[in-house]
């Protein structure tokens, strides 16, 4: 049995439009394909130590039960590989806020965004290091 439960809360979901405006504004990108993530750190009063956004674009994807189907996995695999983005956000006392968008045009399976959303949390974690690295 796990000792970390592997659950996607409130207020781990970013919903704040004020917070996703200035994300856009003031945020870091980087691509990891089928998906772009824009990502920035956050104050120290958010309930989570991570918040996050998914995007998946109506041009792309017409049909509103794709659309959400689509989010529903992207969402899972969060779900399940999150702890290794939150220990690492623990140890350095940091907090972020992101967003994932979909850029491909087909539907890509679970396993695709399984894969891609380990690469997102390792290199949102490689980046956050950098950025500690370059502050001390």
């Amino acid at each position: 049995m796990r000792a970390t439960h592997e659950t996607f809360r409130k207020q781990e979901r970013l919903c704040s439009r004020k917070t996703i405006g200035e994300l856009f504004s003031n945020g870091k990108s980087f691509n990891c394909q089928p998906f772009q993530v824009i990502w920035n750190f956050a104050n120290d009063t958010l309930p989570a130590p991570a918040q996050v956004a998914i995007s998946i674009p109506k041009k792309s994807f017409r049909s509103a039960v794709l659309r959400n189907r689509i989010r529903r996995k992207i969402r899972e695999a969060y779900r399940r590989q999150k702890q290794d983005l939150y220990n690492h956000l623990e140890s350095s006392g940091r907090k972020i806020v992101f967003m994932i968008i979909l850029k491909g045009i087909d539907e890509p399976d679970y396993d695709e965004i399984f894969h891609s959303t380990g690469r997102i949390i390792s290199r949102l974690s490689s980046q956050i290091k950098a950025v500690d690295t370059r502050n001390c």
